[in-house]
């Protein structure tokens, strides 16, 4: 049944592929807000962690960014048939991109793309693969098909270097960083306290990968944010200027500096980023659970 399930879903999206961006909007609307209604425990999450960071909004301003957040969501789950069937062309003016320029260096330094969880992040992926053979992280699906079906289309273009989460090596990504292969690297999920340290997130302590400052360190890596944004009729991949004096060596306060770079983001674009993760998790010592 759950084969079934996820083929008809293909078929869904790669469909809609040949619908206006209007139409795929309006489908991912209702998608989203089946969500919202129907995976209450996803809600609330949500919720909770949007009390957490925007504290001075009211309720009904937080639940309708939510709201919002579920439908972006949905419709970046409807997008992926454009990913997986449009060709180049189309693609590169689906996405499109400021600051290419930026991945560019005369000095040919590794380099690290933090790529935050808002709804465009596997548009933006894919689309780093335009420009040069990347590498990233990829977990695993549950479902066969929908895990085939994903990754052929991360693979579309240069063949990328993916390293399966599970189990993960991390001398296969610096192997790959120091071979030249850019890092699209995903950073911001709770690692647990057996691999993570606190660093503030909208002033809440969050358990926070350090790989990014060691991996800089390590590699001699330049460092710069990533972030797709969703538009009306597509997206737009954001590269950023590397980061100046950076890392420093204090690993916290490098992955503070990371937290506050991300947050500024989100900010930016609140109703795009993915509020249903359970960021604050884990908890300082005699902390009490927020979820």
């Amino acid at each position: 049944m759950k084969r079934i399930a996820a083929r008809a879903l293909v078929a869904l999206m790669e469909w809609a592929a040949r619908w206006s961006p209007r139409a795929r909007t309006r489908l991912g609307n209702v998608f989203g807000d089946l969500l919202w209604w129907l995976v209450w425990p996803r809600r609330r999450i949500a919720l909770v962690n949007l009390a957490l960071c925007f504290p001075e909004k009211s309720a009904a301003e937080r639940a309708a960014i939510g709201r919002r957040t579920l439908r972006n969501l949905a419709r970046a789950f409807v997008d992926h048939g454009v990913l997986a069937r449009a060709s180049r062309e189309e693609f590169e003016r689906f996405v499109r991109v400021e600051g290419a320029e930026n991945l560019t260096d005369p000095s040919n330094r590794p380099l690290i793309l933090i790529a935050p969880h808002f709804a465009g992040l596997d548009a933006g992926g894919v689309r780093i693969n335009t420009f040069a053979r990347g590498v990233s992280i990829y977990a695993r699906n549950r479902n066969a098909d929908w895990d085939r079906w994903l990754l052929a289309i991360r693979n579309r273009f240069n063949e990328p270097l993916l390293i399966v989460r599970e189990g993960f090596d991390l001398r296969a990504a610096v192997r790959a960083l120091k071979e030249g292969l850019p890092f699209y690297y995903l950073p911001d999920q709770d690692p647990g306290e057996r691999n993570g340290v606190f660093a503030p997130f909208f002033g809440v302590d969050a358990a926070t990968l350090p790989m990014v400052a060691r991996l800089a360190k390590l590699t001699n890596a330049k460092v710069m944010m990533c972030v797709t944004e969703m538009t009306p009729d597509g997206y737009v991949l954001h590269l950023e200027r590397p980061w100046r004096d950076y890392p420093t060596g204090d690993v916290v306060a490098d992955t503070a500096r990371m937290n506050a770079e991300i947050e500024r983001w989100v900010r930016r674009l609140p109703d795009q980023y993915l509020w249903t993760h359970k960021r604050f998790k884990t908890r300082p010592a005699g902390a009490p659970s927020l979820y």
